[in-house]
C-alpha cells in the first residue's frame, strides 16, 4: 500500500467522516449491523478496526469472552492494527471504501458539502499553509521552480550538458514538462502504460474512485495526444448485446509482438482468476486470451515482468484485500500457466511494488507495501535455479515506498515516485543491477506529479538518446501531466564509482544470490590484480632509475607480495570457516524443515482424528437420543401391559368364582337353576 488515496472532495478528516457515515458508522449501537449488510465480513471487520483506530486510538479494551464470537473477531481486527496513527487509519479507511465501492462519493454527495473539482485544479502543485496544517500529516514543502519559456523545470544540484528535444530545452538528469498538443487523457493513477513504435499507450486506471477503460496514445515524436477508438471482440452468440471492455486499475500493460497485453487488475466485479486481454494495434481490437493450466487468483497491484517469451507474475492484492506473495509464469507461446514453488525465502506478501529483469536471468523485486507499512527491501529470483535471495544493498538506499514506478536502461534500474503512507517520494533513484549500488539522480520539490503514487514510467528514445517518460499519479490530486528525463552518461555510471569486490559485472548479482560461490578464486584474482597494478605503475620509474633503485623496488614488491600471500592465506582460512558454518546452518535448516514437516503431518493426522471423533460423538448423541425415546416408549408399554394384566386377572377371578359357587350349590347357582 502506498500513500493515502482519495478522490477529489473534502480534505481530511472531513472526508473520512463522510466516508464513515456513508459506510454506516454513525455511532449508534446498530451501526455494525448496517456495515455488515453493505460489505463482506472481512471488509466490514477491517473497516470497523480502522474506524476505531481513527476515532478512539490504539485498542486497549479487554478481550471479549470466547462465547461472543462476533465481538472477539472485531477486537482481534482492531488489536491487529497495533499503534497505527489515526490519520493513517483515516486514509486507509477511505481507500478500502473506494476500492470496494468506487462510486460512494457521488452517491453520498447529497449529504456532503462537495468541493468542486475546478477549485481543486487551481491548487497547481502545492497546498496553502492552512491546508498543510490539516491532521493528515501529508504536507509537502513549497514547490521551488525555475520559470522558463518551456514551462517548469525543477532545480537540481548537477549542471550537465544541455540539448534540445522537440524545441524544449531539457537539462540532463532533471525532470521537465514538455510542450504537448492534443486532448490529454483524464487525470488518473494506477493505470497501465507501454511504448510500441514511438508511441506511449495509456490504458485504464482510477479517477475519483472510478475505474476506467479508455485507451490513449502519445506520439513521442510530435508529442501529441490522441484517443484510440477500439472494438471489442464478442465471443458470445449472434443476437446478444455487444461485448464491453471491463474498466480496471492496478493492472500491468506489457508490449509484446506489436500488441499490448493487459494482465490482471482490480475491477468492480472481479473474476475468480487473472484475465489476460490483448489489444491488436493493427485492427484496434481488444480480445481476451484463452489460457491453459491453473490460472492465478485475480488481483491488482502485482508485478508482471516480460522475460523472453514468458511473463513472471509476483504478489499483489486479491479481491478480498488479502496480500499475496505467490509466483506464477505464463508461457506466451503455449499460453500455459505454471505456479512456481521457488526455494529460499520469498518477499513478504505485498502489492504496488516494482520488478525488473537483469541479464535475462534475474528478476529483482523492490519495495511495495502491506496494509500498514511500506518496504525498501530488495529480493532477487534466479530463474535458472528458481531460488529467492535477499542481497545486501549498497550506496544511497531508497526510503520505504509503494506505488512507485521503474524502468531499466541497460543494467541500470530507475525508480520514480511512490509514497510511504505519509508523503510522496521526491527523489529519482537508480540501481546498478550488476553491483547492487544505489544512487540518487535528482530530487523534485513540492507536491508535484513526480512525487506521486500510481504513476507510470516508460523508456523511449529521441535522436538516439534514452528518454524516461512519466505520466499521471496521485498525491492529493489526480494528474495527467507528462514529464521527461534524459539520463546522462554520468547518471548511468554513478553507481559504478563505489568499489565492489566482485570484478565481473554479471557475477555480481550471481554472487549475492549464491552464498556458496568460490570465494577462493575471487580473492586470488583480486590480489593478483592489485600486484599487476603496482608493477604497471612503476614501469616508467624503473626505466629512469638506476639498477640499485630497481633492485630496491623489486624487493619492496616481493615484500608486498608476501604480505598479500599472507593475507590471502588468512582469507582462505576464514572462507573455509564460513563455508563450514554455512554447511552447519544448512544442516540445521534441513533438520528444522523435516521437523516442521513432521509436526505438520502429525497436526494433520490429529485434526483428522479430531474430526472423526466429532463425527462419532455426533452419532453417539443421536443414538442416545433415540435410546431415550425408546426407553420412554418401553415404559409406556410396560404400564399398558400392567393395566391389561390387572384387567385380565379381575375377569379371571370373576369367572372362576361362578363355577365354584355352582359346584358348591351357592345361591348364585340356585338362581341359575331356577331360571
Amino acid at each position: 500500500m502506498a500513500m493515502a488515496r482519495s478522490s477529489s472532495g473534502p480534505a481530511y478528516p472531513e472526508r473520512f467522516y463522510a466516508a464513515a457515515a456513508y459506510a454506516g458508522f454513525d455511532g449508534s449501537h446498530n451501526s455494525t449491523s448496517k456495515v455488515s449488510s453493505k460489505f463482506q465480513n472481512d471488509t466490514a471487520l477491517l473497516l470497523y478496526a480502522l474506524y476505531q483506530q481513527a476515532t478512539v486510538g490504539t485498542c486497549n479494551v479487554p478481550k471479549p469472552s470466547s462465547w461472543k464470537a462476533v465481538e472477539q473477531s472485531k477486537w482481534k481486527s482492531w488489536q491487529g492494527l497495533g499503534n497505527m496513527v489515526s490519520t493513517e487509519a483515516m486514509r486507509l479507511f477511505v481507500k478500502i471504501l473506494e476500492e470496494d465501492d468506487p462510486s460512494w462519493y457521488s452517491r453520498a454527495s447529497n449529504s456532503i458539502s462537495e468541493i468542486s473539482e475546478s477549485a481543486v485544479d487551481t491548487q497547481v502543485n502545492h497546498y496553502s499553509k492552512d491546508e498543510a496544517i490539516i491532521k493528515n500529516e501529508n504536507s509537502f514543502p513549497e514547490t521551488k521552480t525555475i520559470s522558463t519559456e518551456i514551462g517548469t523545470l525543477v532545480e537540481t544540484q548537477d549542471k550537465d550538458v544541455v540539448s534540445e528535444v522537440v524545441g524544449t530545452v531539457v537539462v540532463y538528469d532533471q525532470w521537465a514538462e514538455p510542450s504537448i498538443t492534443g486532448q490529454p487523457p483524464k487525470a488518473r493513477y494506477e493505470h497501465g502504460a507501454a511504448v510500441v513504435q514511438d508511441k506511449m499507450y495509456v490504458y485504464g486506471g482510477n479517477h475519483n474512485g472510478r475505474y476506467l477503460n479508455d485507451l490513449h496514445a502519445l506520439d513521442l515524436r510530435s508529442w501529441a495526444w490522441s484517443k484510440v477508438n477500439f472494438k471489442v471482440e464478442n465471443e458470445s452468440q449472434e443476437g446478444q448485446s455487444p461485448a464491453k471492455l471491463t474498466p480496471c486499475a492496478g493492472h500491468s500493460l506489457i508490449p509484446w509482438e506489436n500488441k499490448l497485453l493487459s494482465v490482471a487488475g482490480h475491477t468492480k466485479d472481479p473474476s475468480e482468476t487473472i484475465q489476460v486481454k490483448v489489444f491488436h494495434l493493427q485492427s484496434c481490437t481488444w480480445s481476451t486470451l484463452k489460457t491453459y493450466g491453473k490460472a492465478p487468483v485475480s488481483r491488482g497491484g502485482q508485478s508482471v515482468t516480460l522475460v523472453g517469451t514468458s511473463l513472471v507474475i509476483f504478489g499483489g492484492q486479491d479481491a478480498k484485500k488479502s496480500l499475496l506473495n505467490d509466483l506464477h509464469i505464463l508461457d506466451l507461446e503455449t499460453m500455459t500457466w505454471d505456479e512456481i514453488d521457488a526455494v529460499g525465502v520469498p518477499p513478504s506478501p505485498r502489492s504496488d511494488h516494482t520488478a525488473a529483469v537483469h541479464a535475462e536471468r534475474y528478476v529483482l523485486i523492490f519495495g511495495g507495501g502491506s496494509h500498514a507499512t511500506c518496504f525498501n527491501d530488495l529480493h532477487v529470483l534466479d530463474l535458472q535455479t528458481m531460488e529467492w535471495t535477499r542481497p545486501t544493498q549498497q550506496g544511497e538506499i531508497p526510503t520505504p515506498r509503494a506505488g512507485h514506478a521503474g524502468v531499466t536502461v541497460g543494467e541500470n534500474w530507475f525508480i520514480v515516485g511512490g509514497g510511504d503512507n505519509k508523503s510522496g517520494v521526491s527523489e529519482t533513484a537508480v540501481l546498478n543491477m550488476s553491483t547492487l549500488v544505489w544512487s540518487v539522480v535528482t530530487t523534485v520539490q513540492g507536491r508535484v506529479p513526480l512525487a506521486s503514487e500510481g504513476l507510470s514510467l516508460v523508456l523511449s528514445s529521441y535522436n538516439g538518446e534514452d528518454v524516461l517518460v512519466s505520466f499521471g499519479g496521485y498525491n492529493g490530486r489526480y494528474s495527467n501531466e507528462v514529464n521527461v528525463l534524459k539520463p546522462s552518461h554520468k547518471s548511468t555510471l554513478q553507481s559504478k564509482i563505489t568499489e565492489t569486490p566482485v570484478p565481473d559485472i554479471v557475477s555480481a548479482v550471481h554472487n549475492v544470490t549464491n552464498p556458496t560461490r568460490d570465494v577462493d578464486s575471487e580473492l586470488e584474482v583480486g590480489q593478483e590484480g592489485k600486484i599487476r597494478e603496482i608493477v604497471m605503475d612503476n614501469v616508467d620509474q624503473e626505466s629512469r632509475k638506476s639498477r640499485g633503485e630497481g633492485t630496491s623496488l623489486i624487493a619492496t614488491l616481493k615484500a608486498e607480495r608476501e604480505e598479500l600471500d599472507l593475507s590471502l592465506g588468512k582469507e582462505k582460512s576464514q572462507t573455509l570457516h564460513l563455508k563450514q558454518e554455512l554447511a552447519d546452518a544448512e544442516t540445521r535448516n534441513t533438520d528444522l524443515y523435516k521437523e516442521l514437516h513432521s509436526v505438520r503431518g502429525q497436526l494433520a493426522a490429529e485434526q483428522s482424528r479430531c474430526f472423526k471423533l466429532e463425527v462419532d460423538v455426533a452419532e453417539l448423541r443421536q443414538k442416545l437420543q433415540t435410546m431415550e425415546t425408546l426407553q420412554k416408549e418401553l415404559e409406556l408399554l410396560q404400564r399398558q401391559k400392567a393395566a391389561s394384566e390387572q384387567a385380565l386377572d379381575a375377569n379371571h377371578r370373576q369367572g372362576s368364582g361362578g363355577v365354584w359357587g355352582w359346584l358348591a350349590g351357592t345361591p348364585g347357582g340356585q338362581k341359575r337353576d331356577d331360571a
